[in-house]
């Protein structure tokens, strides 16, 4: 029986130590393979890369693999100060989802990425790109 609980306790751990792992903060603090900010979507992680009237979104799973954008729909939602603007995303080869809009760039700036893979549900994801969440404790 002590053994039984002993094991469950360590699953438990292992499984806790795997949700914080992909924490915002968490996620921030590693370096994106496009220079964007990485957030969890679902099962998979999404990379927001943003310029002037241009939103570019890199699906991938944990490991950093690559999951095709084919046949997928999305959308962003860019909201900064007042403004509020809709950006349509359709699949842009491999594994990028890519949009255009007329948006500014603004620190205070929020995207929401909603995209859905054929047959599925959408995930979502909320992005603070021009800052990165502060380290816990500081």
């Amino acid at each position: 029986m002590l053994y039984l609980k002993l094991s469950f306790l360590t699953l438990s751990l292992i499984l806790s130590q795997g949700t914080f792992a992909h924490s915002d903060e968490y996620l921030d603090t590693q370096t994106a393979p496009h220079g964007g900010q990485l957030r969890m979507a679902g099962i998979r992680h999404y990379e927001l890369v943003v310029k002037t009237n241009e939103i570019t979104v890199y699906l991938t799973d944990h490991a950093g693999t690559k999951i095709p954008s084919n046949g997928a729909t999305g959308t962003a939602t860019v909201l900064s100060g007042k403004s509020k603007a809709a950006v349509k995303l359709a699949p842009a080869g491999d594994n990028v989802m890519k949009g255009a809009g007329k948006f500014g760039l603004a620190p205070d700036m929020k995207v929401v990425v909603s995209v859905a893979m054929p047959g599925q549900a959408a995930d979502q994801a909320r992005f603070t790109p021009l800052q990165k969440s502060k380290p816990e404790g500081k």
